[in-house]
């Protein structure tokens, strides 16, 4: 016998953005053209469920190019690499595909133009992710200072601080990320802004939707790996909209004795999180509740990526 009724918000735009599609796209074409094995250096995206799918299919994930044997093709997660790995491979004579998102290539570019400029650079981001790794391995070693919060800012010293500029990881929260860069800009009046904002648009339209979410929602669930940066985000956001929040991966995952008696329940995705895992969460909920689903959409979603010119053609 089914739970009383429950209303299901279910946040639109949500899950996979254009960059992790493409990443995803990269392999498995690479799997049809090229045959099992296919190495990837790193998890192509931060999900679990994706990975081992692609694992099921003749991928091989590593963390270094040393673990990839001569002769096979490798790819480069959506997160980016330092310059060094693509000079390694080429050195070796290895086939790579760089299944980087072209907005954290972006980024690469400006950490580049900016080091031509001889700026200070400045880079918002979590140390030890891998997109910071890759986009501080754009430049000379110690060119770019990494920040997290306000009150890194605050301890900062810049030898010129009129040539400073800044650059973010794609995948922080907007909010905590406006601060700092107020910081910065209180600070060091003449640093330099990106052409464009850094924190991409699928990270921005998510957390959107999950503040339209919490002003609905009793808890909101949040569809994402414990090391994807973007899905913490979220959880972060609801909570800061005053709405309870938790992370899953999947479905089982939900603890039931944490809705209890609640009525109206938030559900996204983060980025790397596919549409079959919402789904599942969805009949996860039917089987226990008289379910109400209601669609939250706050922004429509088109962009796209082109694919490397290696695999074009099979696509």
């Amino acid at each position: 016998m089914k739970n009383s009724e429950l209303n299901l918000y279910i946040a639109s735009p949500r899950g996979f953005c254009a960059g992790v599609d493409r990443a995803i796209q990269i392999v498995e074409i690479a799997l049809e053209k090229y045959g099992s094995p296919v190495y990837v250096r790193h998890e192509i995206v931060h999900n679990k469920f994706v990975v081992e799918g692609l694992k099921a299919r003749g991928a091989i994930f590593v963390e270094d190019l040393d673990e990839v044997p001569e002769d096979v093709p490798v790819v480069f997660s959506a997160h980016g690499v330092p310059k060094s790995v693509p000079a390694e491979a080429r050195r070796r004579k290895m086939l790579y595909l760089d299944a980087t998102c072209p907005l954290v290539s972006k980024i690469h570019r400006e950490a580049e133009r900016y080091e031509k400029q001889d700026c200070e650079i400045i880079m918002i981001g979590h140390a030890g992710h891998p997109e910071v790794v890759g986009t501080m391995g754009q430049v000379a070693e110690g060119k770019i200072i990494l920040v997290e919060t306000a009150e890194d800012v605050a301890a900062l010293t810049l030898k010129d601080p009129e040539n400073a500029a800044y650059i973010t990881q794609t995948t922080l929260s907007v909010d905590d990320t406006a601060e700092v860069i107020s910081a910065l800009k209180h600070k060091f009046p003449a640093i330099k802004d990106p052409r464009k904002e850094d924190i991409c648009y699928a990270t921005s339209n998510r957390q959107a939707a999950v503040k339209v979410l919490a002003e609905k929602s009793e808890a909101i669930l949040i569809i994402g790996a414990p090391n994807s940066s973007n899905s913490k985000r979220l959880v972060e956001v609801a909570h800061r909209a005053g709405c309870k929040s938790m992370l899953i991966q999947r479905a089982g995952d939900i603890d039931w004795d944490w809705i209890g008696s609640m009525k109206n329940i938030g559900l996204s995705a983060g980025a790397s999180a596919p549409e079959i895992l919402v789904k599942e969460v969805i009949e996860a909920f039917g089987h226990r509740y008289e379910l109400n689903i209601r669609d939250v959409k706050t922004v429509e979603e088109n962009i796209q990526f082109k694919l490397p010119p290696a695999l074009m053609k099979e696509a």
